[in-house]
């Protein structure tokens, strides 16, 4: 993982507009695949992709809530950070504070920018599916409104 600006984190009112981005969260079940799905969906000359810390089991509540917003993760598959080790982005974005430290360690040497956009893991939600549906919808929301702010082009209109 490596390429992108001399800064190793910016501030998101600073950041330029990149080409290319890594959302990482604990597994890449749920956190770090949406927000894959909703960047594929909203920008669509960004190349974007998605890992773990360790690679996970896919969450289908992820898929039920995506397609409610007629998003889709296709046929990807979690995967860890490990597995793109060659890769290069301009962007590591991580979703979980166990992600950033990890991502810092992994890229200490590399002139890449990583932001952290801390957000809640809806599957430590308990109660009706209703809620547990709430708790992942809300992430989706959030996920995506950070997307708008700091990717999505000036003028750019939201869904």
């Amino acid at each position: 993982m490596s390429r992108g600006s001399a800064d190793r984190q910016t501030s998101p009112g600073a950041a330029r507009p990149v080409s290319s981005v890594l959302f990482v969260c604990g597994m890449n079940a749920i956190r770090s695949p949406m927000a894959e799905a909703v960047t594929r969906a909203l920008l669509p000359k960004v190349y974007t992709v998605s890992a773990g810390v360790r690679k996970g089991d896919a969450d289908p509540i992820v898929g039920a809530v995506l397609a409610e917003r007629g998003l889709t993760l296709g046929l990807r598959q979690p995967q860890s950070m490990e597995e793109l080790a060659d890769s290069y982005f301009d962007l590591i974005v991580t979703l979980a504070p166990e992600a950033h430290h990890v991502a810092l360690d992994l890229t200490g040497a590399q002139a890449v920018e990583v932001e952290y956009w801390p957000m809640p893991d809806p599957s430590a939600v308990e109660g009706s599916r209703a809620q547990i549906l709430d708790a992942y919808r809300d992430v989706l929301s959030r996920i995506e409104a950070k997307i708008m702010e700091r990717l999505a082009p000036a003028g750019a209109p939201a869904r």
